[in-house]
């Protein structure tokens, strides 16, 4: 329970009302101000928010994390054939809630024009230990050109 010191309604008693000042500015106030009092403790009252049931946090292990890529910077890199030859650039990951499913990448293009989207499975790329080197072994240009156009849904 809050108890505020000083804190009256704005009318408790008749007798009270015959002391309160006549002019009708000074009674508006008395009755915002009670407002106001009244608002502070029903917010008070009703405590901090709680967490919601059922979220569970777990501990991560750093070290595990600190070895993974981040796709923020494999994007836009260079992908090549297991012949060395530059093949495409990895556009974009494609994920749904529990992994990565698919790599799309853009071949066909010189300097970025001209070139079209085509997805591949994630898993068959080879990325090497420090994501600067992205493999698709068995692959060509012209492999990747046969598949189906990919588009963004809009």
């Amino acid at each position: 329970m809050v108890a505020f010191t000083g804190f009256q309604t704005l009318f408790q008693s008749h007798a009270d009302a015959a002391q309160l000042p006549q002019n009708p500015k000074r009674i508006a106030l008395h009755a915002s101000s009670w407002i106001i009092w009244t608002a502070l403790a029903v917010a008070l009252a009703a405590g901090p928010a709680l967490p919601q049931a059922g979220v569970q946090l777990i501990k991560v292990d750093l070290s595990v994390v600190a070895k993974g890529y981040r796709m923020s910077k494999l994007v836009g890199t260079t992908v090549i054939n297991d012949k060395n030859e530059k093949i495409g650039t990895l556009d974009d990951v494609i994920a749904d809630k529990k992994q990565l499913n698919f790599a799309v990448l853009q071949v066909g293009s010189f300097l970025g024009l001209g070139g079209h989207l085509v997805v591949v499975p994630y898993d068959s790329l080879v990325i090497d230990e420090i994501g600067h080197k992205i493999t698709l072994p068995g692959a060509s240009k012209d492999e990747l050109k046969k598949l189906s156009v990919f588009n963004y849904p809009a």
